[in-house]
């Protein structure tokens, strides 16, 4: 597969994991490769000028998605039904040493 096919590729891979995935870790760790994956690809010159502003218009929104107020608020309050099951018996981190 050319790079910039291999790198389509697995970012709609990415895309389709971070619908499916309901851990918001894992959420947060996806959009922001996906976002990642988009900024490159809007600069690869093996794609056409059109696609690559496409895939920057993406990009944009991709950034936004990630900056919204709502999603840093979910990363703080995170519940122990939204973590993997590997880590939910984890004890959470102490705010303070004694």
């Amino acid at each position: 597969m050319p790079c910039a096919e291999a790198m389509l590729a697995g970012t709609l891979a990415l895309m389709t994991g971070h619908a499916q995935s309901a851990c918001v870790s894992q959420r947060d760790l996806m959009g922001r490769k996906i976002r990642s994956n988009l900024f490159f690809l809007g600069q690869h010159p093996g794609l056409t000028p059109n696609f690559r502003t496409v895939v920057q218009r993406m990009h944009q929104h991709w950034d936004v998605l990630l900056k919204a107020p709502d999603q840093s608020q979910k990363l703080t309050e995170l519940r122990t039904d939204d973590l993997l099951p590997e880590r939910r018996l984890w004890h959470p981190t102490a705010s303070t040493v004694q």
